[in-house]
């Protein structure tokens, strides 16, 4: 198993983590948010992280529609230099991605920092590989696609892309962060992921390139309710049917702890069969104490044939 830590972030730090915290920076300014998985003590000081942390996200009990089933919301706690909005910038090659970031009543702020590894790759594939030599445009379906990150990345490297969600202030986020970044044409579709891509499949619709990122529960426009290990079985069968045949590549993340990398494993080969050239691994940073946090579990393949 594979651990990716991206290491080309300027605008991104992992200060410190433990407590069941982590402290952050993003640009300017640093957070301290609620991080299940941190359940070793914390290296600096408490008083540090006050000091250091220019908001604090204080949650109360219940459920997250997005990224976590262990998430709670809240509020956050700022002091007066601390913006609703910022932006912070990442750089792979010749890609260069501006995200707006704002403040969440879920605690999210607008990026996954960990998934520029993705980025990179979806980057790179795209110019670089057969994916992109066989096509004089790559199409890409990025599924349960947030506000984008993967989405910019494809788009920059010259795909035409298809991002879908099923909340339309995220996507109206999305669309922000691509005029952000000097990017254009992305086709936004605001539905129901699932519903997407039967309709593409009954369609015979093939993309070169599928970012599928599921989350742990999640609900549709017109209420359709998601549960990933209810649906994410069917769900990868169908996309396996969007997949072209000629080429294409393949990114699968999961966040829900207590699923490993092995259950990606699974489910690709139940659908697709022994790729090679499969991935498999951990996202995560390390903070200065020098210990890793994971942050999901990612599989991801290219090939020429499926």
């Amino acid at each position: 198993m594979n651990l990716w830590i991206p290491d080309g972030w300027k605008d991104y730090e992992l200060i410190d983590t433990g407590g069941l915290e982590k402290l952050e920076r993003f640009g300017s300014f640093i957070l301290s948010r609620p991080e299940p998985q941190a359940v070793w003590g914390k290296s600096l000081p408490p008083d540090h992280w006050e000091k250091l942390a220019h908001s604090r996200y204080q949650r109360t009990r219940g459920i997250d529609p997005g990224k976590s089933d262990n998430f709670e919301k809240g509020e956050w706690i700022r002091n007066k230099s601390m913006p609703d909005q910022w932006t912070i910038c990442y750089k792979h090659g010749e890609m260069n991605l501006t995200f707006r970031l704002g403040l969440t009543s879920f605690g999210h702020i607008g990026v996954f920092p960990e998934q520029a590894e993705n980025w990179n790759y979806v980057f790179d594939i795209i110019n670089k590989s057969a994916v992109g030599s066989q096509h004089s445009v790559v199409k890409v379906l990025n599924l349960f696609a947030y506000t984008g990150g993967a989405s910019l990345a494809a788009k920059a490297a010259g795909a035409d892309v298809v991002h879908v969600d099923s909340v339309k202030p995220v996507i109206n986020w999305a669309r922000e962060m691509m005029e952000a970044s000097g990017l254009k044409d992305i086709r936004w579709v605001v539905e129901d992921a699932v519903k997407f891509v039967r309709r593409e499949a009954k369609r015979g619709n093939l993309y070169q390139g599928i970012i599928l990122d599921p989350p742990a529960y999640g609900r549709g426009p017109e209420g359709e309710k998601w549960v990933l290990q209810d649906g994410i079985d069917e769900l990868i069968s169908d996309c396996r049917r969007l997949l072209d045949p000629g080429g294409g590549f393949f990114i699968f993340s999961l966040y829900s702890m207590g699923f490993s990398a092995h259950i990606g494993e699974n489910l690709i080969k139940s659908h697709f069969g022994n790729v090679a050239g499969t991935e498999a691994g951990e996202l995560g940073f390390r903070d200065r104490a020098g210990r890793i946090l994971p942050l999901g579990t990612c599989l991801r393949f290219n090939q020429e044939k499926v």
